[in-house]
């Protein structure tokens, strides 16, 4: 499906993916951030788009000389990572609730940390400059290098998928813990008393800028690339935890060689050019899916989830979406479905099926069929995946 341009009073169009309509206050966020004089061309909104804060989640904005940190998101850096297996769905057979048990007392998940970081996290080189990160998150090095290879809750989630061929997927959706919202809200409140000071009529006070050249910019820009670096390091760390526990059921604990390796976040920014311009992106709930990218699109833990190549749309930016996005509140979803409805959409799935997932239930999101329909002018399909284990954090 091609894209539609959405008809706001705003300086900058709004190009849609979406097949649905927008809600009034959905409606009234797209517009805030096209009403934005540093926005540049166009905002996308990709096919799972859906209310956020201050900047909609599935949307794509290109800027000029100035980055808006809510339309990166408060976690920073939140992504995917997916590996291909050369084990078969055989292999798995009468072992799912084991190899459950043991990736959840390998991986804490929620709000729980490592009792101590392991050699890897502590090797890592980002902590040598943790000391120039915003001075508001100086005491919390120790908390972030535990919660290196941690999960973390909401809809992160580890799964192990079969795809169409019955080969055994490793797939995992986390990002930079508890430091990167806290280098996120530490800078969204930064600019927004900078807006106040100056006296800025923001459309929305979540919609606090930098402009480059500022240190205020040079700080948040700094922050961010570390942020975002921690998150995909925090994913190779548990996959390289998860693909172990899964070696000790399926290969008596010898280790293994991935067929394809995916690692790619879906909230994040970066310098990148288009229609010949550098302009600074950020996609906040989109994959980046240029003709030489990987991506990961999944679906809920009842659902099917895509590994996808991109096709270098320039209108999308050279985006797509980053999921199935959600159809329904948290709030609502728990309002609304049993513990018994839980139980009937996972099925045939080794997970929780407690009160306490039942916002994770599949029908609280849109379709992902149809968002994938809705995208088939952003990227191809390699693999349709569907999993038969899932770890919700």
């Amino acid at each position: 499906m091609p894209y539609a341009t959405l008809k706001l009073s705003a300086p900058k169009p709004v190009l849609s993916w979406a097949n649905h309509d927008l809600g009034a206050d959905e409606t009234k966020m797209a517009k805030n951030v096209a009403s934005l004089p540093f926005v540049f061309k166009h905002v996308a909104l990709m096919p799972d788009v859906h209310l956020g804060k201050g900047a909609l989640v599935g949307s794509v904005v290109a800027t000029k000389d100035a980055i808006l940190p809510a339309a990166v998101g408060v976690d920073i850096g939140c992504g995917m990572c997916a590996i291909k297996t050369s084990f078969t769905a055989d292999q798995l057979d009468g072992k799912l609730k084991k190899i459950r048990q043991d990736i959840e007392a390998a991986i804490p998940v929620g709000f729980n940390e490592n009792k101590d970081a392991d050699k890897t996290v502590l090797n890592w080189q980002g902590w040598r400059v943790f000391k120039d990160l915003h001075s508001g998150v100086k005491h919390l090095e120790g908390k972030a290098m535990r919660q290196m290879g941690s999960l973390g809750g909401g809809n992160h989630f580890i799964e192990v998928c079969l795809d169409s061929e019955h080969q055994v997927w490793l797939m995992l959706h986390s990002g930079s813990r508890n430091i990167g919202n806290m280098l996120a809200q530490n800078h969204i409140n930064t600019g927004k008393n900078l807006a106040k000071l100056a006296g800025d009529r923001l459309p929305d006070p979540d919609l606090a800028y930098f402009v480059a050249g500022t240190a205020e910019f040079d700080a948040y820009w700094h922050d961010l690339q570390w942020a975002q670096a921690y998150a995909r390091m925090n994913r190779e760390v548990m996959m390289a935890r998860f693909q172990r526990v899964v070696e000790a059921h399926l290969a008596g604990g010898k280790p293994t060689k991935p067929l394809l390796s995916v690692n790619c976040h879906h909230n994040y920014a970066e310098k990148e050019t288009h229609y010949g311009e550098d302009v600074y992106v950020t996609r906040k709930g989109a994959v980046r899916a240029r003709e030489t990218d990987y991506g990961i699109i999944p679906g809920s833990m009842g659902a099917k989830s895509f590994i996808v190549k991109g096709k270098g749309n320039a209108e999308s930016y050279c985006s797509c979406s980053h999921g199935a996005g959600r159809a329904m509140s948290r709030n609502k979803a728990k309002l609304h479905y049993t513990l018994d409805d839980l139980i009937q959409q996972t099925q045939g799935v080794e997970c929780r099926k407690d009160a306490g997932v039942i916002d994770e239930i599949p029908a609280a999101y849109k379709s992902i069929d149809q968002v994938m329909a809705n995208q088939s002018d952003l990227v191809e399909v390699v693999a349709t995946l569907k999993q038969v284990i899932c770890v919700k954090g």
